[in-house]
């Protein structure tokens, strides 16, 4: 008998591993929705309704190098008439009123390169339905600019907040950090000049361009960077996907960063008054491949 009983236990032992063995694989192998960012500097220029846009007469822009980048919000819209949050959300990020209000809890962010995964869910969440438009809410830029400063040229890298409003503790900007500690509105900004050992920061009181080409139909907040792109093709959710499938979602980096010139020379010169007055993005094109 006891042998009987033995083997009987055994035998479920077995039984329940087999089975969390093929829940697992069946968990691991669910067809995933992943999404990418590309920084394009080639890709149009666009002003806040879309439309192709050039450099202001007195100021001047260069495309920067980025390093990195977080979004706060991602939703796919099935058309120009859909309002902001009446789409499908797939991401939002996490916020805290620590600071006195709602604001982006910058230390819970997560920030990623070009090629990097920003997301991956199962594509079996994300409701079925034909997708035309991508609406995402970028929270915070990294990259490096060329600044002139007393006849010589460097890099300075560049911590851009873009975000409605953003909780920071410490962040660092090429390993120097910046004690914050509070809510920092949009376009709070920090710089560093690493090989000189050089840091500062502020609040910029330009306006951060946020390209929506179906501005006249569905708005978005004032203050958001809720920037919006259209597929070339429609992106189709069935339900009966079986394949991974990547969105890249590339923006136009395109004369992205941009000053007023005090010395008209194209050269950016903080320490000769020059001010910043548009971090933003300057478009989004997103597009979709079915992974093999």
């Amino acid at each position: 008998m006891k042998i009987k009983i033995l083997t009987l236990l055994v035998l479920s032992v077995i039984s329940f591993s087999c089975s969390d063995k093929d829940d697992d694989q069946v968990i691991a192998e669910d067809p995933q929705l992943i999404i990418k960012f590309k920084f394009d500097p080639t890709q149009v220029r666009l002003n806040g309704t879309g439309q192709p846009s050039t450099i202001p007469a007195g100021n001047a822009a260069q495309s920067p190098i980025f390093n990195s980048i977080s979004a706060h919000y991602l939703e796919f819209t099935p058309n120009a008439l859909t309002q902001v949050g009446q789409g499908a959300i797939l991401y939002t990020g996490p916020s805290t009123a620590l600071g006195g209000a709602n604001a982006i809890d910058f230390s819970q962010a997560k920030i990623v390169g070009e090629g990097e995964a920003f997301l991956s869910i199962p594509l079996k969440n994300v409701p079925h339905g034909s997708y035309e438009y991508v609406r995402v809410s970028l929270s915070y830029q990294n990259y490096n600019v060329n600044v002139l400063a007393s006849g010589v040229n460097y890099v300075g890298t560049l911590a851009s907040f873009v975000g409605y409003n953003n909780y920071i503790t410490t962040h660092n900007v090429a390993g120097n950090p910046f004690v914050v500690n509070d809510d920092k509105l949009q376009g709070y900004w920090a710089f560093v000049i690493p090989s000189v050992g050089y840091s500062t920061s502020g609040q910029s009181t330009g306006v951060t361009t946020v390209p929506n080409p179906i501005s006249s139909t569905s708005p978005i907040p004032a203050g958001s960077c809720l920037v919006t792109g259209k597929f070339a093709n429609n992106f189709v959710v069935t339900g009966n996907e079986t394949k991974n499938i990547e969105v890249q979602l590339s923006l136009s980096i395109n004369n992205s960063f941009e000053w007023q010139e005090v010395n008209i020379d194209g050269k950016y010169e903080p320490a000769a008054g020059e001010n910043v007055v548009d971090m933003g993005l300057r478009g989004l094109i997103p597009s979709f491949t079915i992974l093999n």
